[in-house]
């Protein structure tokens, strides 16, 4: 995978399979309720905040950005974020998180009601609106430890000297993913800024169809990262599909053949082979969040053929 080779990363064009007819015009004929509470258009976004019967969404064109769903079946945002949460089952004293993408703030909060010894959770974006966004439509108040940078996200990593525990990519435009955050340069920048045994997990996606011969793409991506980590942890998607399909659509089935793929690597062990009781304590940690994390858990992919 040649970085010159990568522009825009679109989820429809790494489909494999074809959606059945059926659901998909199931989700064709599905409207929406939206009310606009808020819209503008930025030098990088079409943005808007609607909210309807399933929730309250940041939109960026018509893409889902984040978000709080809020039905029967599932209450929460958007839950492949939720994903992110399980690196502190693996590393709980974390002092400095790098957040790359801010979302509504949830998965700030989060953070900082998990970590005890926070010290500082760096947030980046290249979005000029979006604290004011997050602030005034999804609730997220600031702490002390809340620092943004409005920057792009790869001159942050390039020109920052300062090194963290835990790092977080989750980027998107209107169109899909920047290509740039595939590139040789951006992993050894991510290194460059990672303190030893730091995690690095970013959110990407694929066709689930993982071991099927025509999914390089996915074979690609993990002998990337295998390039420049020792140790790589791989959870597809197929939970937080669940939730979307169930609430949106009132489907028990996934349409689209795309799924977010949530990449966490290290060069430290990840997973130990026997549960520990702090990693026990976390996950009851987490719970108190409303989040069963072992739900996530269940889609981590044990092994991928190259």
């Amino acid at each position: 995978m040649e970085d010159q080779k990568i522009n825009i990363l679109i989820p429809e064009n790494l489909a494999i399979l074809e959606p059945d007819d059926k659901l998909l015009d199931i989700i064709d004929a599905k409207e929406f309720n939206d009310e606009v509470l808020f819209q503008v258009e930025s030098g990088f976004h079409d943005i808007s905040v609607v909210e309807n019967e399933i929730g309250r969404f940041l939109h960026y064109g018509e893409t889902y950005q984040a978000g709080f769903i809020k039905t029967d079946f599932y209450k929460g945002n958007l839950p492949y974020i939720n994903y992110f949460l399980i690196p502190y089952l693996l590393k709980q004293n974390v002092k400095s998180i790098l957040l790359i993408g801010m979302g509504t703030g949830k998965i700030i909060k989060d953070f900082e009601f998990l970590y005890d010894g926070l010290e500082r959770i760096d947030v980046v974006d290249i979005e000029e609106n979006i604290v004011s966004i997050a602030s005034e439509y999804f609730g997220f108040d600031p702490s002390d430890k809340f620092n943004f940078y409005l920057q792009d996200g790869r001159i942050f990593l390039r020109e920052s000297k300062k090194k963290y525990d835990l790092i977080v990519v989750d980027v998107a435009n209107n169109e899909g993913i920047d290509g740039r955050f595939l590139e040789n340069s951006y992993f050894e920048e991510i290194k460059k800024c990672l303190k030893k045994g730091g995690i690095f997990v970013s959110n990407l996606c694929a066709s689930p169809q993982f071991e099927h011969p025509k999914n390089s793409f996915i074979r690609e991506i993990v002998a990337k990262y295998l390039s420049f980590f020792k140790n790589l942890e791989i959870f597809k998607g197929d939970y937080s599909d669940k939730v979307y399909y169930k609430s949106f659509f009132g489907l028990d089935q996934r349409v689209i053949d795309t799924t977010n793929v949530i990449l966490i690597a290290s060069d430290s062990p990840l997973f130990s082979p026997k549960p520990s009781a702090a990693g026990k304590s976390a996950e009851k940690k987490v719970a108190e969040l409303g989040i069963d994390i072992n739900l996530y858990l269940a889609d981590r992919i044990k092994n991928i053929s190259l």
